[in-house]
């Protein structure tokens, strides 16, 4: 993807549409069928070789670059947006082939504090600032401020805003308190796309998952996202099929296109490749770009840059011989 590209990762705001319960509320999961097709999807399709590394490239194009500690500061947000601008080593990069058309993350996730920070090392580069916001992780502070904190983020520079739901309203059933909630979010975001944070693991079941992901796409999601990672159970296989078809179901309603960001968890280019495999599968190679894919992740770089040096040299280096983000 070219710098060019980069700067056009947005399509069309998701329009949203009113409320409407009678989209969900007799929806039917079947977990043990969600498990078990999670289970054989990355068994029944393999990728070997220079397809393999084809498709690990594509996952750096969509992985949203993350730093969401306590201690980050200004110069680890610095060190992160350089890993941005050139997640590959330059040996290869150029054996791959890549060197007119280097690869880039799909953007940088930071904390509000820090965007500004984000915005300046990334200036030119056309890698999008992401920021967290509404009380990130548990998202119970009051409503003014998880607006006013969407703002601030915005104001600094973000172009994507990353919201945590209020689970309690899933839990409840209170349909129209999220629809709310995500509605005024949506509106508080302006210009910058939306990304919904269901954080499935304190959801407690896949009918509940399906609810949540299709009440934040009427009220406006332009990404439907899985965890916080700050929850005992992050992104998984079957939470992640729920939320695809329920993103496919939300796309046959209205023809809206939303995209998908599962996030928490996922570490290696193994799982990079499944989750590949899932969008691919479930939804077709469109959601194969990170206009509409999305993985939140920070350690994964490292593991999917030791596999490509291994399909070059055909020799596992520790992991430790590459950059960490």
């Amino acid at each position: 993807m070219d710098k060019s590209a980069a700067t056009n990762l947005h399509p069309p705001r998701n329009k949203g549409t009113p409320l409407h319960p009678e989209w969900f509320e007799n929806i039917q999961v079947n977990l043990s069928a969600s498990e078990r097709r999670a289970a054989t999807m990355t068994t029944r399709r393999t990728v070997k070789k220079e397809y393999q590394a084809a498709w690990l490239v594509k996952a750096i194009q969509c992985i949203d670059l993350t730093t969401l500690a306590g201690d980050d500061t200004d110069q680890r947000v610095h060190r992160l947006c350089a890993k941005a601008k050139r997640p590959l080593r330059t040996d290869i990069v150029e054996t791959l082939g890549l060197a007119d058309n280097p690869p880039t993350v799909g953007a940088v996730c930071v904390y509000p504090l820090l965007v500004s920070a984000a915005v300046k090392a990334l200036s030119g580069s056309g890698i999008p600032v992401a920021s967290v916001a509404t009380g990130f992780p548990a998202g119970l502070t009051p409503l003014p401020q998880r607006l006013s904190e969407i703002r601030y983020a915005v104001d600094q520079g973000a172009r994507e805003i990353d919201i945590v739901i209020h689970r309690a309203q899933v839990l409840t059933q209170d349909w129209t308190a999220l629809y709310d909630e995500v509605s005024a979010m949506r509106e508080a975001c302006g210009e910058a796309h939306l990304k919904a944070i269901l954080a499935t693991g304190d959801l407690k079941t896949l009918r509940n998952v399906y609810k949540a992901s299709m009440v934040a796409m009427m009220a406006g999601a332009d990404f439907i996202k899985t965890s916080t990672g700050k929850e005992d159970v992050n992104a998984t296989l079957p939470v992640s099929l729920t939320m695809v078809r329920a993103l496919r179901d939300f796309g046959e309603f209205t023809g809206e296109k939303i995209g998908f960001k599962p996030a928490g968890g996922l570490r290696t280019a193994k799982d990079a490749l499944a989750w590949i495999i899932l969008m691919k599968e479930e939804l077709g190679n469109e959601w194969l770009e990170p206009e509409l894919f999305r993985i939140g992740a920070s350690s994964m770089l490292a593991d999917i840059e030791r596999q490509l040096e291994h399909f070059i040299t055909g020799r596992y280096s520790a992991l430790s011989h590459h950059a960490l983000a």
